[in-house]
C-alpha cells in the first residue's frame, strides 16, 4: 500500500477496500481508520477544561480485526449504526460495551464481505453514523 489518505467518496472506498486487503494479505492484527478531525473537534481536543473521556474531544475512528468492526460511539450514533445495519442484513452486532466511567458504547460488529463491501460500509459509518461530510478526508492510522 502506497497511499494512506483520501477525500473523495471513489477514493475512500478504494482507500479502504486496499487497506483491508493489505490486512488481510499481512495477516495483521487490525487496521484503524480515522477522518481528519472536524475544526470542532480540534478545538474541543485543545480544550483543557473538558474531561478527557467527553465525547466531543474525540475523533471517530472504525477499527478491523478478522471479521470484527470495533467503533465507539454516544447513544445517537448508536442508534444511527443500528438503522444502517438494517440494510447489511448479513451484519450482526455480537457486543456492546459501556463502561461506567465512559460516555458512549463501544461497538463490536462481525461483518464477513469483501473489502469492497467492507469499505462502502465503512464510508457510509463516517457520513451517516458521524456526521461527516461528502468531501471529508480519511486517513488509514495504522495496519
Amino acid at each position: 500500500m502506497t497511499r494512506f489518505d483520501a477525500e473523495t467518496l471513489t477514493d475512500r472506498r478504494d482507500l479502504f477496500a486496499d487497506a483491508i486487503e493489505a490486512h488481510r494479505e499481512r495477516r495483521s492484527p487490525f487496521i484503524t481508520i480515522e477522518p481528519e478531525p472536524t475544526p470542532a473537534e480540534m478545538a474541543a481536543a485543545d480544550d483543557e477544561d473538558l474531561p478527557e473521556d467527553a465525547p466531543e474531544q474525540t475523533v471517530p475512528w472504525i477499527q478491523l480485526a478478522d471479521d470484527t468492526v470495533n467503533l465507539d460511539c454516544t447513544d445517537a450514533e448508536l442508534e444511527r449504526v443500528k438503522t444502517l445495519l438494517e440494510e447489511y442484513p448479513d451484519f450482526r452486532i455480537d457486543d456492546l460495551t459501556s463502561p461506567a466511567d465512559a460516555h458512549g458504547t463501544n461497538v463490536r460488529i462481525t461483518a464477513r464481505a469483501d473489502p469492497e463491501r467492507l469499505g462502502a460500509f465503512f464510508d457510509r459509518i463516517f457520513r451517516e453514523v458521524y456526521g461527516r461530510e461528502e468531501d471529508y478526508r480519511a486517513w488509514v492510522v495504522e495496519i
